[in-house]
């Protein structure tokens, strides 16, 4: 018999069974996706560490998982004959949840894992949806379809385990930490400018890279930014690693770290970037990759937002940047010594803090200097 455990890098994350995507009797290959974990941050899939049969299902959906549980156990000697046997004798709890009605899934034993997450999060019965993929399989195009549908005539959106936590952890924050945010206005010139030159070389980088680098650098300014409140102390890291406010449409947000941000390059902070928002995107992060950072950014102005202020710290953190909305505004510039009217692309940028950790002076100094790297980008 091969173990199947939950993975020890959710490093005390609570985690529960979200779907069995195998049902006890059924054949797996290594590597195939096995199990569904989901925490407050992260939907997880767990592989199967070998080929063979799913012989045993210890934790069920719901159950908690903590680091290195048992999940189940896969026979690496049977046959899917042999093992349905012990399907019939095993216990009620051990059995998968509800599974969808064969008639929508054309012979089908499962839905897909991304069709599962839609049906869970929206509480859609996926027995009431004619399916339209080959052979009758429901498409996620199919749940948008009945989305759509309901909305015409409204709706309920069940809390899933994500919101939940989401909300739980928003309250503790703040009955816990004292936010006052302050706000600065900066002008996006110098890195629009550079940002081209580079796509011209072949170097395609995002706003966000040009943030996270200039708020590594920032750091020197003000330490305790980098910080957190201990009963004892301040507590500023080591290193610099940078949570990014990762949207994930209708079920919240994910905060990917960008590891020792303050060692990296531009162009590795953009790599970094692009392999984690596409991951927290395909619901492929683990639970390292949204742990263990020491500040985090909310980029809210790509949805639209000038302003956001308070933003919510994240727990254990003595501070968070918000970056509104960049569009071109009319603003006075000196000029060969004489004010000026010029167009500008600008944003306004905000940092809250945890006031226990840093004063009014730390946080203006920290912005002033986040705003000046900016600024002063060196030409490309």
């Amino acid at each position: 018999m091969i173990e199947v455990r939950v993975p020890d890098e959710q490093e005390g994350t609570k985690a529960v069974v979200r779907a069995w995507l195998k049902r006890i009797g059924e054949a797996v290959a290594e590597n195939d996706p096995l199990v569904e974990l989901e925490t407050d941050k992260v939907t997880q899939e767990v592989p199967a560490p070998a080929a063979g049969v799913l012989a045993e299902i210890v934790l069920d959906t719901d159950a908690e998982a903590v680091p290195g549980a048992l999940l189940g156990r896969i026979d690496s000697s049977s046959s899917p004959a042999q093992a349905g046997a012990q399907e019939r004798v095993s216990a009620a709890s051990h059995r998968p949840g509800p599974r969808p009605s064969p008639g929508n899934m054309g012979g089908e034993d499962r839905l897909s894992p991304s069709v599962r997450r839609a049906l869970q999060q929206h509480g859609i019965d996926p027995s009431r949806i004619q399916g339209s993929g080959r052979g009758g399989r429901i498409t996620r195009e199919d749940v948008e379809r009945a989305l759509e549908g309901a909305a015409a005539s409204g709706f309920d959106i069940p809390h899933d385990r994500m919101r939940l936590k989401i909300a739980e952890n928003m309250v503790r924050a703040v009955a816990e930490a004292p936010h006052v945010t302050a706000v600065f206005e900066a002008d996006f010139s110098a890195v629009a400018a550079h940002k081209a030159g580079q796509a011209k070389k072949g170097v395609k980088l995002s706003y966000t890279a040009y943030i996270v680098k200039a708020a590594a650098e920032a750091m020197a300014a003000a330490p305790a930014i980098n910080g957190r409140w201990e009963q004892d102390r301040i507590a500023v890291s080591p290193t610099i690693d940078i949570g990014v406010g990762t949207a994930l449409g209708e079920k919240g947000l994910v905060v990917p770290v960008v590891r020792d941000a303050g060692s990296l390059s531009l162009e590795q902070i953009g790599d970094r970037l692009d392999d984690l928002t596409r991951r927290a995107r395909d619901g492929k992060l683990s639970g390292g990759d949204v742990s263990g950072g020491s500040f985090t950014i909310s980029n809210h102005g790509v949805s639209g937002s000038l302003l956001a202020a308070p933003i919510i710290l994240h727990q254990g953190q003595a501070a968070i940047l918000g970056i509104g909305k960049l569009e071109k505004r009319v603003v006075v510039r000196e000029v060969d010594g004489e004010d000026a009217i010029v167009i500008l692309p600008m944003a306004y940028v905000t940092l809250t803090i945890d006031h226990r950790v840093v004063d009014g002076h730390q946080t203006n100094a920290w912005l002033a200097r986040f705003v000046e790297i900016l600024e002063t980008w060196p030409k490309p």
